[in-house]
């Protein structure tokens, strides 16, 4: 196992495949624009990866088996930051949203909230909270407690 099958920040391991996902939701639209490059790079950099080593991974990702992690506040966060990405061009396109939908279905979160969850998670990033804050408040809303 390399350095890049699991990375640290902050004390969390960052499995190296939730950096991936986010370059294929950047990809969605056939395109990588320039606010999403820039938060792939911001992403990576937090990841311990070079600036070519994001590159190289950006132009080599075609398709990934996306393997969810087991714990909620994971994969939450993995929404959270596709989400971001989605929203770094400030325009979520409809293949954008379809990928968050897969990736959100692979989290085991059920289809019904997949729209408000999109919905509540955009919202709390463009309000400026952060992924803990955020997920507190997931906790607690009503429409999520039989879900998850």
């Amino acid at each position: 196992m390399s350095f890049t099958d699991f990375i640290t920040d902050n004390g969390r391991q960052i499995n190296k495949e939730n950096f991936i996902h986010l370059v294929q939701v950047a990809q969605a639209d056939g395109q990588v624009g320039k606010g999403e490059l820039s938060l792939l790079h911001r992403y990576g950099r937090r990841f311990s990866l070079t600036d070519p080593e994001i590159d190289r991974i950006i132009a080599s990702e075609q398709s990934h088996a996306y393997q969810p992690p087991y714990e909620l506040e994971k994969r939450f966060a993995h929404l959270y930051d596709t989400v971001q990405i989605m929203n770094a061009d400030s325009t979520i396109t409809e293949q954008e949203k379809k990928l968050f939908r897969k990736l959100a279905i692979a989290g085991s979160f059920s289809e019904e909230i997949i729209p408000q969850l999109l919905d509540f998670i955009l919202k709390g990033i463009r309000e400026g909270l952060d992924e803990e804050e955020l997920f507190e408040k997931f906790r607690k809303a009503k429409y999520l407690k039989n879900d998850n």
